[in-house]
């Protein structure tokens, strides 16, 4: 049986961890790969090894950024008695964009998920407590924008509950956002909508 040269299905391999990347997405995509000259191959590379010799995470919020703290939780002029609190660093880019909100942030690094074995000591929800906790000025909003959909809403009710055991406000992105969609896909009205018509939680 014909098989590919071990260097050709090692990157198939590899390339097929990625997120919604499976084996057929792989394989085009190392054969494209094949067909580039070798400054574009040398530019791919240095492009990736740049990304995890540059890019940090804050040690604040946990957003990706080239400094720690990121730029935001550094900016002075942001709000620093709201906090919004998303799942991916993605998340937090769409709602920047919509110019509606000029608190802070906190990113998760996920969602709740038993059936991955995501449970809270995966995430960063430890940390968003204690920051809560010992937030100077004292938090006055934590606003919560997981996805509408079962894992976004889990992670949502789960950090609601210990969040009002600190006595600090807690609401939720409006239904702009429709159930099982993820922010990252919405467009700008929708989030800008959700934001100004969150819920008390």
């Amino acid at each position: 049986m014909a098989k590919y040269p071990e260097s050709i299905q090692r990157l198939i391999d590899t390339l097929s961890n990625l997120p919604n990347l499976g084996p057929k997405s792989a394989e085009r995509i190392v054969f494209h790969l094949l067909k580039q000259d070798r400054e574009y191959i040398r530019n791919l590379s240095g492009t990736i090894q740049a990304l995890k010799d540059q890019i940090k995470i804050c040690s604040t919020c946990f957003n990706v950024s080239t400094g720690n703290p990121c730029d935001i939780c550094r900016d002075r002029k942001r709000n620093r008695g709201m906090i919004c609190v998303v799942a991916e660093p993605q998340d937090l880019l769409v709602i920047e964009k919509t110019g509606e909100y000029s608190g802070l942030y906190h990113v998760l690094g996920g969602v709740l998920n038993p059936v991955r074995d995501i449970s809270p000591d995966k995430l960063t929800i430890g940390a968003l407590l204690e920051r809560v906790r010992s937030a100077r000025p004292k938090a006055s909003e934590v606003i919560i924008a997981t996805n509408p959909d079962l894992e976004g809403e889990s992670t949502a009710m789960y950090l609601a509950r210990k969040l009002k055991e600190l006595g600090v406000k807690t609401t939720r992105l409006a239904r702009g956002l429709p159930m099982g969609s993820a922010i990252e896909y919405a467009d700008e009205v929708t989030v800008s909508s959700a934001l100004k018509g969150r819920q008390v939680m």
